[in-house]
């Protein structure tokens, strides 16, 4: 993948986040009806969709500067914000699958913090902050909704 597929990437994410951003706040809008849970939920994953975006901006710039040891978080964030904006976009419209994508999204904020969680960059510490924050209010948010968590062992499948 080179760098103008990246930055293809990384814009779709924060178109994603500004048509979001732009439906939240009018009355009118299905997401001005959500309770606190969801409220907050649709705040931390748009939040931490952003903060990913962000710090996969600096490791894609540090990656083009030769060092490679950003390869891993760059991929990890990248992914972690569509995750985030799936599930944001899922609860702004009250779909019935959000309680799957906020399970994932919990799931991808946890995986992506135990790659970039050792990092001292101030870039990395905002996106750290907000997988934290988003990790939690999924959490909630799929309890509230009446559902546990799935643990990380895969169930088989019927055939």
């Amino acid at each position: 993948m080179d760098r103008r597929e990246m930055i293809g990437i990384v814009g779709a994410g924060a178109i994603g986040l500004t048509t979001l951003a732009s439906r939240e706040g009018r009355a009118d809008e299905p997401s001005a009806k959500l309770d606190e849970v969801h409220k907050e939920c649709l705040e931390a994953c748009g939040d931490c969709a952003r903060a990913c975006d962000m710090a996969a901006n600096h490791c894609l710039d540090q990656v083009a500067l030769g060092n490679k040891s950003h390869a891993r978080p760059l991929r990890f964030t990248t992914d972690c914000a569509g995750f985030c904006t799936l599930a944001a976009t899922n609860i702004a419209r009250h779909s019935p699958l959000m309680a799957i994508s906020c399970e994932a999204c919990g799931s991808a904020c946890r995986e992506t913090l135990g790659v970039v969680s050792s990092s001292d960059l101030p870039e990395m510490k905002a996106a750290i902050v907000a997988l934290e924050r988003c990790e939690k209010s999924c959490r909630a948010m799929i309890e509230a909704m009446g559902r546990r968590p799935r643990s990380n062992a895969t169930t088989p499948r019927a055939n």
